[in-house]
């Protein structure tokens, strides 16, 4: 029997990725959702005949829900979580985690003590581009530099809560760059020391304080180091990561991830279509196993404090202009 789903939050990336990955799954079914916006709501529940509400208190009261896809802005994502916890329904929240380390470990002490799953949604874990870079990794020899860039243009910065620190907990860092951090994480595990510089002036004829763009080196007492560019204003849209060893080079691109020599031939690749389908009805269906008990949760609260340390170090160290060690903010 599918579990019973609802989505709180109906922009974009519901209406994209969780809504389509939910009428795909094998463990959910979509029976009910959320957002504040009344035309919204009306338009989703009459095409997927589900229940529509205007307040995720009144949908949770009613609903007897087995989990919940938490898609709203950063700031209103720990009043949701809490809401859900109280009803004892699972929690797969869009990124990122919570707007900084304070609330996270309030959000994983809340999760902790109701015995829900939560966890992060990170698509591309579930995609065979991504997956497939250890593998490659292992054959190019030691790697020791890590070069990996996340770009897009988006003309105004300032433009609504994603412009506001305060409500989105920074810029393109915590928003965009949880991404690629997640990559870095799962790939290399955390840094040992982190020193970043961050920009709010790209349009300096607007008033904002989220970072538009990033750069971040990050190192590791291994030997290993790299440098991470985020930026919420610089087009054409890119992301890549290129890993590079004494005996050849791994290039990660959407889509594509290639093994090179040290000269830039490529060796072996693998691509696939710019959109994977398949990825958000894949996580859907593992997290369905989690809450079941037959897979770990790879993404849940305490998994996620280890990307909230590195973006908290990310802030402290374009504050002091000094290295951060992030594992000392865990």
């Amino acid at each position: 029997m599918k579990l019973r789903a609802g989505v709180v939050g109906l922009g974009k990336q519901a209406l994209e990725d969780h809504i389509p990955g939910l009428h795909a799954s094998d463990g959910a079914n979509l029976v009910a959702v959320c957002d504040e916006n009344p035309e919204v709501v009306r338009g989703q529940q009459y095409e997927h005949r589900v229940q529509g509400y205007t307040d995720y208190r009144e949908m949770f009261k009613a609903e007897n829900l087995d989990l919940v896809v938490v898609c709203v802005p950063h700031h209103v994502g720990r009043a949701v979580i809490e809401t859900a916890a109280e009803h004892n329904v699972h929690i797969l929240k869009e990124k990122p985690f919570a707007t900084n380390m304070a609330e996270a470990q309030a959000l994983a002490d809340i999760c902790k003590r109701s015995g829900v799953q939560l966890m992060v949604t990170l698509q591309r874990r579930f995609n065979p581009i991504y997956t497939s870079f250890t593998q490659l990794a292992d054959q190019i020899g030691t790697p020791f530099v890590v070069d990996a860039q996340y770009t897009l243009h988006i003309a105004d910065p300032s433009e609504g809560w994603r412009g506001k620190t305060a409500k989105a907990g920074g810029g393109c860092v915590i928003d965009m760059g949880y991404h690629l951090i997640d990559m870095i994480l799962w790939y290399f595990g955390l840094p040992d020391r982190v020193l970043a510089d961050i920009s709010v002036s790209a349009r300096p004829d607007r008033e904002y304080d989220a970072e538009d763009t990033a750069l971040i080196h990050f190192a590791y007492d291994s030997g290993l180091y790299g440098s991470l560019l985020l930026s919420r204003f610089i087009g054409p849209k890119a992301e890549q990561i290129r890993l590079v060893g004494s005996k050849g080079i791994v290039h990660l691109e959407r889509g594509r991830i290639r093994r090179l020599n040290n000269n830039g031939e490529a060796i072996e690749s693998l691509s696939r279509e710019q959109s994977w389908p398949s990825a958000a009805a894949g996580q859907i269906d593992y997290f369905c196993r989690v809450i079941e008990g037959l897979r770990p949760n790879v993404s849940g609260p305490k998994e996620n404090l280890s990307h909230m340390s590195f973006i908290a170090a990310c802030y402290e160290s374009a504050r002091t202009h000094t290295y951060i060690n992030p594992k000392e903010l865990l």
